[in-house]
């Protein structure tokens, strides 16, 4: 009884043809001219995605030409950090980095990497809320980013990356590029952002600052947690580990909160400083 009301209401409905299209599809909405003046000032944000097309335009223009490709993870991060751990350290220290470096901009992070075999599944990808690429996926997916944004005039793509599972693609999308790209553009891979941090570096520096650990067996570590909490203390799970008395990793006390974002703003500074030095000691090897 109720399929021949819906077919009778469907029959009244209007063609497509006669169906007005909402504002914001016209020619001129969908097709503006290239060269339109920018109607109010530019926002003063290194991340693409919070820049209008204007805004980006003029960036490059001005010289902005160098851009961070960042690549970040989702997986599992142990009880009490989220799975985009490593994207929310990327907010922090690739902003920290473009405005050292000068002239660069920061693309959106690339949240999806290798994070271990899909089918059976392997390493991170045991354990719910994980999302992997294949290898050929991921680079695939570098590729068109870089490639899009060097259609529009950056001439400098940097890759950076907070897993070690990002590693190898990076680098290998890196050199196929700058095989394809010849002298108008140039990709570099800084694997010592990630080194810095892996090697233990980083860790060392925090016990000059005073801070020492002892591993609890999670995926999380103190300058990890203070470098997202200057992102987003809920990313951390603070609320709730103090109810719980648990604001604490790896036996060190994660308050007072002010001195932990203090210490991980420090942490931020010092990796962005460390990249930034790779960064041109990569550039001067290319000239």
């Amino acid at each position: 009884m109720l399929l021949p009301i819906l077919l009778a209401a469907i029959a009244t409905l209007p063609s497509a043809a006669q169906t007005t299209k909402r504002p914001g599809l016209s020619t001129t909405a969908m097709t503006p001219d290239p060269a339109m003046p920018r109607p109010i000032d530019a926002r003063d944000s290194v991340f693409l995605e919070e820049l209008t097309w204007l805004e980006v335009r003029d960036a490059i223009r001005a010289g902005k030409t160098s851009i961070i490709v960042a690549t970040g993870g989702v997986e599992q991060n142990g009880p009490y950090l989220v799975t985009g751990k490593h994207n929310y350290v990327l907010r922090g220290t690739t902003e920290a980095i473009a405005r050292k470096l000068g002239n660069t901009l920061v693309a959106p992070v690339v949240p999806f990497v290798p994070e271990g075999d899909i089918e059976p599944p392997s390493s991170h990808m045991k354990y719910p809320g994980t999302i992997s690429l294949r290898a050929a996926t991921f680079q695939a997916l570098l590729t068109d980013i870089a490639e899009s944004l060097e259609a529009h005039g950056f001439r400098e793509v940097i890759f950076i990356g907070d897993s070690g599972g990002n590693q190898a693609g990076m680098k290998e999308t890196a050199a196929r590029l700058n095989a394809k790209w010849g002298t108008k553009a140039r990709a570099l891979f800084i694997p010592e952002y990630y080194d810095f941090y892996n090697s233990g570096a980083l860790s060392k520096w925090l016990e000059s600052q005073g801070v020492h650990e002892k591993d609890e067996g999670h995926h999380d570590n103190v300058a990890i947690t203070a470098m997202m909490l200057t992102v987003d203390p809920e990313s951390v799970r603070m609320r709730e580990r103090r109810a719980k008395g648990r604001f604490s990793i790896n036996g060190v006390a994660l308050d007072p909160a002010e001195k932990t974002i203090a210490l991980g703003k420090k942490a931020v500074a010092y990796r962005a400083e460390v990249t930034v030095a790779a960064i041109q000691k990569a550039r001067a090897g290319r000239k």
